[in-house]
C-alpha cells in the first residue's frame, strides 16, 4: 500500500476499522429484526462505493444498501447480493433497467408504477416498491391522505409488490426542538396503520442518521443510515444532543485526504502569491505548493484562511484555491521537503482537520465538503 501511495500525488484513505466502528455502534442500538441500510449515494458521501460497499459487507454489519439514481444502483449490484434501494427518480424511459431482483424502487408517480408493472409482468418478475410518504419536506412524496388510493393501485397491478413506506424528516438535525419531527412520525403512524391491510408485513423506515442516534422510537423495520455511518455527525445540534445520551459511542471518522508537496521554494517578503495578488507576503517565505484544487474538492472559499497539515503542524493556506494546486506556508515547518505528505482532511500526529471545521470554515456542512471530493481521486482501503 505504501508503495503505491509513493506514486500518487493526492489520494484518499478509506478506514476500514472506523467504519466497522460506527457500524457496530448502531448495530448494537437496534432491535433484532430492523435492518440497517447503509446509504451510499454520491460515491458513498465521497468515500467512494467499492471501498465502503465492500468494507461493509467484510464487516457483516450492514442488510442493505441504498443509492439515489439507477446508476449507482447498477453499481452497487455488482459488488454484492444483498438489497438495493433506489431512493431518488428513475425516468420512465430507463424503467426495464431497474428490473432486477436485488433492486426496490421508491415511488410517489401513478405513471412510474404503470410503468414499472408493465414491463416487470412482461419479464415475468415482480419488482417490490417502497412508497415515499410526504410528511414535511415537500420534495418527493405522495400526500397522506392520498397515499391509501395510491397503494391500492400498486396492489391492484401485476409485476410490482408493495414491500415498503418511506418518508424523510424536515428538521432533525439543524435543531435542538424536535417538534417537527414528532409531527411528521406522528403523520407516519397513521398512514402506515391505514395501509397495512393493503399490504401486509411492510418495511416502515423513516429513520436518517440523526433519528437513528436521537429517537428509537424511528427505528421501525430499517435504518437508512448515511453520513454517521462514515463518521461525521449531521449537524453540531445533533451531537450535543445525542452527547447526553446514556449510550452516547463517539463516532470515527472514516476519511482522509492527503497530496504531496511537488515543489518546495523561496518566496523573498514582498512578493504576491497566486491569482489576483490576494497575499503579499511579509518574510521571507517558504512556500511549498500542492497540485490540488477546486477541481478535487477543496473549497476555494477557503483561500487564504483554510490550513493544511504537513509533518505534524499547520500550515496555512496562502493565495487563491487554483482550480488544482493550492500554496501552502511552510515557514514555520523546519526541514519541509520536496514530496511531504499533506494532509488536507485527517490527522497528522497532534494535529487534525476535519471535514466539519472545512465545513464551518467555508461556510456550508460536512456532507458537501465530502460529497464533492473528485471521484479521480484514487480511494485507498486501510485498516482492513
Amino acid at each position: 500500500m505504501e508503495e503505491l501511495k509513493s506514486a500518487m500525488h493526492t489520494w484518499i484513505e478509506i478506514d476500514a476499522e472506523s467504519l466497522r466502528h460506527n457500524l457496530a455502534s448502531f448495530r448494537a442500538r437496534l432491535p433484532m429484526p430492523t435492518r440497517l441500510c447503509l446509504v451510499v449515494k454520491a460515491n458513498a458521501y465521497g468515500h467512494g462505493v467499492e471501498p465502503i460497499v465492500s468494507c461493509a459487507l467484510k464487516s457483516g454489519l450492514v442488510d442493505w444498501f441504498a443509492v439515489h439514481s439507477l446508476p449507482e444502483a447498477r453499481q452497487v449490484v455488482a459488488l454484492t447480493e444483498l438489497p438495493v434501494l433506489v431512493l431518488g427518480y428513475v425516468p420512465i424511459a430507463a424503467i426495464d433497467q431497474a428490473i432486477h431482483p436485488q433492486l426496490r424502487l421508491t415511488v410517489w408517480n401513478a405513471a412510474t408504477v404503470r410503468a414499472l408493472a408493465a414491463k416487470a409482468e412482461a419479464c415475468g418478475t415482480v419488482v417490490p416498491v417502497h412508497i415515499k410518504v410526504e410528511t414535511g419536506t415537500n420534495r418527493h412524496g405522495v400526500l397522506p391522505g392520498d397515499v391509501v388510493d395510491f397503494a391500492r393501485l400498486i396492489t391492484s397491478l401485476p409485476g410490482i409488490t408493495l414491500e415498503g413506506l418511506s418518508t424523510h424528516y424536515a428538521n432533525i438535525e439543524d435543531t435542538t426542538d424536535y417538534s417537527f419531527a414528532a409531527r411528521q412520525t406522528e403523520v407516519m403512524e397513521e398512514v402506515r396503520r391505514q395501509v397495512s391491510p393493503l399490504g401486509g408485513d411492510l418495511i416502515v423506515h423513516t429513520a436518517c442518521s440523526a433519528a437513528a442516534l436521537l429517537f428509537p422510537a424511528t427505528h421501525h423495520d430499517l435504518i437508512r443510515l448515511g453520513i454517521a455511518g462514515y463518521g461525521l455527525w449531521p449537524s453540531r445540534e445533533t451531537l450535543v444532543s445525542a452527547s447526553s445520551l446514556p449510550e452516547f459511542t463517539p463516532l470515527w471518522p472514516v476519511l482522509s485526504w492527503r497530496a504531496r508537496l511537488s515543489q518546495v521554494k523561496i518566496v523573498a517578503a514582498g512578493q504576491f502569491i497566486g491569482y489576483g495578488l490576494t497575499y503579499r507576503t511579509t518574510r521571507t517565505t517558504v512556500l511549498g505548493v500542492v497540485p490540488v484544487g477546486y477541481a478535487e474538492g477543496y473549497p476555494r472559499n477557503l483561500s487564504n484562511t483554510g490550513h493544511a497539515v504537513v509533518r505534524g503542524t499547520r500550515a496555512p493556506i496562502r493565495g487563491r484555491v487554483c482550480m488544482n494546486i493550492i500554496m501552502v506556508d511552510l515557514t514555520d515547518i523546519p526541514g519541509a521537503t520536496l514530496e511531504d505528505v499533506v494532509t488536507l482532511i485527517g490527522r497528522d500526529g497532534d494535529e487534525e482537520i476535519g471535514a466539519a471545521t472545512l465545513a464551518a470554515q467555508s461556510g456550508t456542512i460536512p456532507y458537501e465538503i465530502v460529497a464533492r471530493l473528485s471521484s479521480s481521486i484514487p480511494r485507498c482501503v486501510t485498516g482492513a
